[in-house]
């Protein structure tokens, strides 16, 4: 099944986000060549594709996972939680619809 994680990050996270950045864009790269992620990106903290100084507000992935409670474990171990990123994580079950 699909789920949806939200995660917020905290205030001035730029510095840890880009610390913290290979390690997470590695963990969901293992995801992607298996061909379980729909989507992923960051919420920039402005209205442009690349906010520069301003940040990123938190990030959305929508991927598959057994269940709710393996894709919680594997949320709560990403590196953008573990090095202090995001201060909430939301897991959600998903169903998509369209397209």
């Amino acid at each position: 099944m699909w789920y949806l994680i939200y995660a917020e990050d905290v205030k001035n996270s730029l510095n840890k986000r880009m610390a913290a950045r290979p390690a997470h864009l590695e963990r969901i790269q293992s995801l992607v060549d298996q061909g379980r992620i729909l989507v992923a990106g960051p919420t920039p903290a402005v209205d442009s594709e690349d906010p520069a100084e301003a940040g990123f507000t938190g990030s959305l992935i929508i991927a598959q996972f057994e269940s709710l409670s393996d894709a919680k474990a594997w949320a709560d171990n990403d590196p953008y939680v573990t090095s202090g990123v995001f201060k909430s994580v939301t897991v959600k079950p998903y169903k998509k619809v369209l397209p």
